[in-house]
């Protein structure tokens, strides 16, 4: 499972050079927002050689109902990205699209069927919040949920989603959530979004530890000098790695019970399917 997902834009050789050296665990070839649309044609091709011979390389194509997504896949499938992440979708529908043309694209280039995964960006239409159920078993491409509150922001016309103390709005708060919620739903990982003020290591550090607290697996970066920090708040210390694998052995020692005593408290089921989640996140590394 990886930790961090380094935005790049597509059309820059120099910060392409950079991100391959900066320590994320996936990059995310960017060709959306980041790239100017006289600058697509240039970034795809950028992007198809960049691919070659990576396995950490994501591509963000354009909005899969818009003409420039056609030409984004057609471009970056010939070099076998690692995934798509795909903007601005209304719901699994638009995931469920985007897996059509895969399957047609892995075809043509003989790549595996399936091995493309997805990660959607669920929250960026307002209309999305209502359907984010859909992502329950809706494709078995699907890696992960993530979410953005900058479009969802512009679309309800709201001059800000922070306040003054860099906290999340109630209402992009409530959409951090429901993606958070949706991703477990559907059994999928769950990719905290970026933290703009990419200077604020302080900031950065608490925002992704509160973002692993809460349950997400992972998080966006928008640059590279983010990256260290959001691995380091990702991994599990060494305690609690050694308190998850007394857990399980607690529970393995006493079979059929439902609670065990540990430290002075009642240890429960949830906390025996958090430790084994811990153990399994680690060992997936």
């Amino acid at each position: 499972m990886s930790r961090s997902f380094l935005f790049v834009p597509a059309d820059s050789e120099r910060k392409l050079e950079k991100a391959g050296g900066a320590g994320a665990d996936a990059l995310i070839l960017d060709l959306e927002d980041a790239v100017a649309a006289e600058a697509r044609p240039k970034a795809r091709k950028l992007a198809a050689e960049y691919l070659q011979g990576r396995d950490d390389a994501w591509v963000r194509i354009n909005p899969i109902d818009t003409d420039a997504s056609e030409k984004d896949l057609e471009a970056v499938m010939t070099a076998a990205p690692a995934g798509i992440v795909l903007p601005k979708p209304r719901s699994a529908a638009d995931a469920l699209t985007l897996s059509g043309r895969l399957d047609r694209l892995e075809a043509a280039q003989g790549i595996e069927q399936g091995s493309t995964r997805i990660m959607a960006l669920c929250t960026e239409h307002p209309e999305a919040l209502f359907t984010l159920y859909s992502y329950k078993d809706a494709s078995d491409r699907l890696y992960g949920l993530s979410w953005g509150a900058e479009d969802l922001a512009a679309a309800v016309g709201a001059s800000a989603n922070r306040d003054e103390d860099g906290n999340w709005l109630p209402q992009f708060e409530m959409a951090r959530s429901l993606c958070l919620f949706a991703a477990a739903a559907a059994e999928v990982a769950a990719i905290d979004t970026v933290y703009t003020d990419f200077r604020n290591r302080d900031g950065l550090l608490r925002y992704a530890a509160n973002a692993r607290r809460d349950g997400f697996s992972g998080m966006l970066a928008i640059h590279p000098d983010q990256v260290e920090t959001i691995n380091s708040a990702f991994e599990p210390t060494a305690e609690e790695l050694e308190r998850a694998a007394l857990i399980i052995r607690l529970f393995d020692e006493n079979p059929g019970a439902g609670t065990v005593g540990l430290d002075g408290k009642m240890i429960d089921q949830p906390h025996l399917v958090q430790a084994r989640r811990l153990l399994q996140h680690k060992e997936s590394k």
